[in-house]
């Protein structure tokens, strides 16, 4: 350990300036509470890109064991507050450590022809199909799930809160995030790899500049004022 040599000085010592409150991290209460109660398998259940322009909207669910501890859970929080690095290992930390995860989605297709809101339902009923195991209890973001006949209580900014909840925020970030990355190859020119699908100014000039592709929501403005997805299959079948 380097030491440092200056002389010491004497000086008025100043008050320190109080350290911001760090923000208070997700807990286990909600799910520790529910074992106890009886509820072996409780699982977290959340969705990512309800308000993209393009891609798929994406359900992550994730049952936790009934004790969990050491310093990996410091990544497991509410996907938005953690970079794409962060994210993939807290990723690969679930992966070891969860007793199941799952993911769903639903197509822009489906979002077009279903609504955004049912469709995110659907995504997460097969993020539900997904799991290799079966739970006894629910835990969600913000709005029930009551397509599925189980327990469930909606907690609002549960992926702020509970564990389960912040570790399927995760799982279908990440999910998204790569199927995005692949979009970005398919359709090149977009910029899919860095705004996700999201109304972002570049990805407007992009839209203007190219017309929408096969993965954009024709539902969604401005494409349904441009376009349909029939003619944009039709064009790309002539050129194949």
């Amino acid at each position: 350990m380097a030491h440092s040599l200056a002389p010491r000085q004497k000086t008025r010592r100043l008050k320190s300036s109080p350290k911001p409150a760090k923000k208070a991290g997700p807990t286990y209460l909600e799910e520790t509470s529910l074992m106890e109660q009886g509820y072996a398998l409780v699982a977290g259940l959340d969705e990512v890109g309800r308000g993209p322009l393009a891609g798929p909207v994406v359900a992550g669910v994730a049952i936790l064991p009934t004790t969990i501890r050491g310093t990996w859970l410091r990544l497991i929080r509410d996907s938005k507050q953690l970079s794409a690095k962060q994210r993939e290992t807290a990723l690969e930390h679930l992966r070891e450590h969860a007793l199941a995860l799952g993911v769903g989605l639903c197509s822009p297709a489906e979002v077009d022809s279903l609504g955004i809101a049912p469709a995110t339902r659907l995504a997460m009923c097969r993020a539900l199909e997904a799991l290799p195991l079966n739970p006894d209890f629910l835990l969600l973001d913000a709005f029930p799930l009551h397509e599925v006949n189980l327990p469930q209580k909606a907690i609002i900014r549960g992926d702020s809160l509970c564990y389960s909840i912040a570790a399927a925020s995760i799982v279908a970030k990440v999910a998204r995030d790569q199927m995005m990355a692949q979009a970005d190859q398919d359709y090149p020119g977009y910029g899919f790899a860095q705004h996700k699908g999201y109304g972002t100014s570049a990805h407007m000039v992009s839209i203007n500049t190219l017309g929408p592709c096969e993965i954009h929501r024709y539902s969604f403005a401005p494409m349904k004022h441009m376009t349909t997805r029939a003619d944009v299959v039709s064009k790309v079948g002539m050129t194949a």
